[in-house]
């Protein structure tokens, strides 16, 4: 069932957004991407005369209540945003007289899911190592059935929207899908873009296919670095990787963020990217710093020859050059990750130099994908995201997605 085919009225349909926004220190929305990427399927649902039920979690409170991370801070936005008023469960497994009282048109928004350790299923307050830990860890696994079930009997209809949480067996993702038949569980609109995107990517591929991935460490991205090999035509590292392979290869990067334990891996990728055809383009200037801060003394060095006090904040000339020209001519790009700490002003022009070339390229027809949180809050930044093909809501989920995992969030709904 799809979410076109399926009319609510007179439905109340539960929906699994992912409303995790970041706020300030008085709770004020700094970035309401998320809450504005989840309006398509909610009024849908309220144009076709059905009620409407929202869940969602937020930040990490281990299974405790915390006030700093309460959905009720974001219910006076999501009410405007659907122009009406919208009711709030303070505790999201105690409100199925809420639900049942709602009428078509109405609104009700539960507290913070996580809130209840039941929803991540895992056990609180023990050791993986302690030998009671299995046992634990079968005994949340049937509470976290129990509460899956109460979510799922306050509606006629469940409907995920959460791409960003597609990649976790939760409750309110995953389990509570066995709870609804084939006609009453169906993706939002949100996901079916999402979805879309990912097969763009790995199903039909247009060449030649530029991935950039940025980042810190290369531990975190070697799953999806070693699926994109047999993919790409040229592959761009950089972000604080470019320093792990820059001593690999008998460099000196200073203070520069570098996993020493992981130069036979990066090794092992330059390698393996010869062996493929990959072009594999690694940073070879810099801007080093003696400070990490916005105003730190700055020059431009190669990365094989960053001075003892010294670290690498973002690519250099010759690097964005190189990054630039690998996507230019490209008709299938992925982004993810930075090439440099584009938070601070003075270090964001090799991430602008990637923008800027994903721009041009997806101007001449190219597909461009850009997804995880640091890459969308860059293009957000540069006020670029309107100017390619897609942007991702889902950071871990689209990794896990393009390294070829079966996503649970979507597997429950599709089978």
């Amino acid at each position: 069932m799809t979410i076109d085919q399926y009319n609510f009225n007179g439905k109340k349909a539960i929906v699994r957004v992912d409303f995790n926004v970041p706020l300030d220190e008085n709770g004020n929305i700094t970035d309401d991407t998320r809450i504005r990427g989840a309006l398509p399927t909610l009024k849908k649902i309220l144009a076709d005369g059905g009620s409407l039920i929202i869940m969602s979690h937020m930040g990490k409170p281990k299974g405790k209540v915390n006030p700093k991370m309460s959905l009720s801070q974001i219910k006076d936005t999501v009410a405007k945003y659907l122009g009406t008023e919208v009711k709030f469960a303070d505790d999201c497994a105690k409100a199925s007289d809420l639900a049942a009282s709602l009428k078509p048109g109405e609104v009700l928004l539960l507290e913070n899911l996580r809130f209840h350790p039941e929803e991540e299923g895992k056990p609180v307050g023990i050791d993986k190592a302690d030998p009671a830990y299995d046992a634990a860890k079968k005994e949340m696994k049937e509470k976290q059935k129990e509460f899956a079930k109460t979510l799922a009997s306050y509606a006629d209809v469940y409907v995920n929207d959460a791409f960003g949480t597609a990649h976790r067996r939760h409750a309110s993702t995953a389990v509570i899908a066995d709870y609804f038949d084939a006609d009453h569980k169906m993706l939002g609109y949100l996901m079916e873009k999402e979805v879309k995107a990912v097969d763009n990517i790995l199903s039909d591929i247009k060449r030649p296919f530029t991935a950039i991935m940025g980042g810190s460490k290369v531990s975190t991205k070697i799953g999806i670095i070693e699926n994109l090999m047999d993919k790409v035509d040229n592959l761009i590292l950089c972000g604080g990787m470019t320093y792990t392979f820059a001593k690999a290869l008998g460099g000196n990067v200073g203070k520069s963020i570098c996993e020493e334990d992981k130069l036979d891996l990066a090794l092992d990728i330059i390698k393996k990217a010869k062996e493929k055809g990959v072009n594999l383009v690694l940073g070879t200037d810099c801007v080093a710093a003696d400070d990490f801060s916005n105003d730190a003394n700055t020059m431009v060095v190669s990365c094989m020859e960053i001075p003892a006090e010294w670290e690498g904040l973002d690519a250099g000339p010759v690097t964005r050059k190189a990054f630039a020209d690998a996507i230019k001519g490209a008709k299938t790009i992925l982004w993810n990750g930075p090439a440099g700490v584009f938070e601070f002003d003075n270090f964001t022009a090799g991430s602008r130099a990637i923008a800027d070339a994903i721009v041009e390229a997806t101007e001449n027809g190219a597909f461009s994908l850009v997804g995880g949180g640091d890459s969308v809050a860059c293009v957000n930044k540069f006020g670029l995201a309107d100017k390619v093909s897609y942007v991702s809501t889902g950071g871990g989920a689209l990794l896990e997605a393009i390294e070829g995992k079966v996503l649970p969030g979507i597997a429950a709904i599709r089978g």
